[in-house]
């Protein structure tokens, strides 16, 4: 960029050349009478000035556009990169279709920012300055109009443009938010549909359309209202200037070539100024855009870990224990642990059961490595598992989610995203020890048939089994299965049970579950109330004792729902 602005200055070096050039060339010819010829050198000169400014115009531009794909490249890796970082529970907490208009508009609002009015702020200070210095030397007279009339302008700008940066970002703000709950609509047609307020709600939308298209307005009015300002002012200015030029030089107190060179000069003083005003709303909606993106950028994201990680980290190297661990949500205003205490034994299988909002979920995202505790810490063996690596880390576990995510790309590409490298063979392999070889085969394309988005082509239970298949391709150490079989019919239930437990075989596993099928094949069972651990033991000492567990279970084996594998 600040190469870009130093071909602007160049540039504007070379005309006040060619101004001063101009001047000398007219003076001979129509006043002193001197032929053409004599003056052919200068003309030269002027012709290899002209062609100058010209490469040195396009060279500006060039690289202030490079400059600004560059920036917008290296900002959306950056804001992207962050927010991957800051994870889910900060995804959460925040509207999908307003961030991604802040990664895709609000990035691509800097173009003209960066390419136009950054480099147009920095002429119209470098341009200015110049030429002031340059008059000064021939006319310092005229100096004293530049000095009334620049700042003058500079105020001018700043009164019209202060209320153009806030309707600029009002402007912003309305259209993330546009985003966002078109976004909602999209996502949430099929319930508008059954409850009749689809056409509500594009009602809804074409009125904020229009709120915002009056915005866009007042946008465009104020910034026309600042270029208008601007021109009549230098307009006023630069005649002033060839007022008292001429009065002075009818008078024989200024030279002819000196006063047709200041009035040469003198819009090219207040040029950059204009050009700076034109751009000023690129430069307000850029600044709109670029608060959004940086008050991201500056959310704290979790620190890496302080000490190197394990080496390989090829297995668990120990039994996983929390350390009475703390986390709350929305600030401080929702608790969700309260000093947990728990101990995963090594090749152990331990069940969460509890009721809704009983902390279970939170348990595997802090597992998972999306939270970190307020306070308490988690360790794997006598190792703290924040002094390991997340990435690391994550590699060691396999987590399958009560919602799966399928992405708009084949069934192959959404199987491999647990593992890129993994053969054909092998991806075939998991499908079919998960129960997902027969309908992946049974579709158009097999493994190569696009899912659409969120696997909008497959069920539930396909779904389930696919997300199981990448367990299966992981195949992790550590397997966490959050409410895995809930919302499934009987049929898609029984398969993904089946491939749930060969999946379990030979590994730590922690199973969070309503459902108490899984349950009952468990090592230790654990029951979190508000945060804390209020029953753990097998099942069926749990049962025996006549708690929570045994009141679960009792209500569980009432239900409609009842799976075979009830203890003995």
């Amino acid at each position: 960029m600040y190469l870009a602005v130093g071909a602007g200055f160049f540039a504007a070096a070379l005309f006040v050349g060619q101004a001063l050039l101009l001047s000398v060339a007219v003076d001979r010819v129509f006043l002193q009478h001197q032929p053409l010829p004599a003056v052919a050198p200068v003309l030269a000169v002027m012709l290899v000035f002209l062609v100058a400014r010209a490469a040195l115009i396009w060279m500006g531009d060039v690289l202030s556009q490079h400059a600004s794909s560059r920036v917008k490249g290296r900002l959306r890796e950056q804001l992207t990169g962050h927010l991957l970082a800051l994870g889910p529970a900060y995804a959460r907490g925040e509207r999908s279709g307003e961030l991604v208009n802040t990664a895709v508009e609000g990035i691509e609002a800097l173009d003209d920012y960066v390419s136009q009015f950054l480099p147009a702020r920095l002429l119209a200070g470098l341009v200015p300055a110049f030429v002031f210095l340059v008059v000064l030397v021939l006319d310092p007279w005229t100096t004293l109009v530049y000095l009334v009339a620049g700042p003058f302008l500079l105020l001018l700008l700043a009164l019209i443009g202060g209320r153009a940066r806030e309707i600029t970002q009002r402007r912003f703000q309305e259209l993330s938010w546009l985003s966002a709950h078109f976004l909602d609509i999209l996502q949430g047609l099929p319930t508008l549909k059954l409850f009749g307020r689809s056409r509500e709600q594009a009602e809804t939308i074409a009125l904020i359309s229009e709120h915002y298209g009056r915005t866009t307005m007042e946008v465009l009015r104020t910034a026309f209202q600042t270029s208008l300002v601007q021109e009549w002012a230098a307009t006023a200015a630069t005649a002033l200037v060839a007022l008292e030029v001429s009065l002075r030089l009818m008078n024989g107190v200024l030279g002819f070539p000196t006063a047709l060179a200041v009035l040469l000069l003198t819009p090219e003083f207040f040029l950059p100024l204009r050009q700076m005003a034109l751009k000023y709303h690129a430069g307000a909606a850029g600044k709109a855009a670029a608060e959004r993106i940086y008050a991201i950028l500056d959310s704290p994201a979790p620190a890496p870990p302080a000490a190197p990680s394990p080496p390989g980290l090829a297995a668990l190297p120990g039994d996983l224990r929390f350390a009475g661990v703390t986390y709350t949500y929305e600030g401080g205003q929702r608790p969700a642990l309260a000093g947990l205490s728990l101990t995963i034994r090594q090749g152990q299988t331990v069940a969460l059961v509890g009721k809704t909002g009983a902390g279970k979920t939170t348990v595997a995202q802090l597992l998972l490595r999306f939270i970190t505790p307020d306070a308490g810490a988690l360790f794997v063996g006598d190792t703290p598992l924040a002094a390991i690596d997340a990435a690391v880390w994550r590699r060691q576990v396999a987590w399958v989610p009560q919602q799966p995510h399928l992405f708009h790309g084949t069934a192959a590409e959404n199987i491999r995203l647990a593992r890129p490298e993994a053969t054909m063979a092998e991806v075939v392999a998991a499908a079919q020890a998960a129960h997902a070889h027969e309908f992946i085969q049974a579709l158009p394309q097999g493994y190569d048939t696009p899912l659409g988005e969120q696997g909008a082509r497959l069920s539930g239970g396909q779904r389930q089994r696919l997300a199981l298949t990448r367990a299966f391709l992981k195949d992790a150490p550590l397997l966490i299965l959050d409410e895995a079989t809930v919302h499934l019919d009987a049929e898609s239930e029984a398969l993904v049970q089946d491939a749930l437990r060969r999946l379990m075989r030979q590994r730590t596993v922690l199973v969070i579950a309503h459902r108490l099928t899984l349950v009952y094949e468990a090592d230790l069972v654990v029951v979190l109330d508000e945060g804390k651990v209020v029953e753990a033991g097998t099942p069926n000492a749990l049962l025996a004792a006549g708690g929570f567990y045994a009141r679960l279970a009792a209500s569980y084996a009432e239900s409609a729902s009842w799976a075979a594998g009830e203890p003995a």
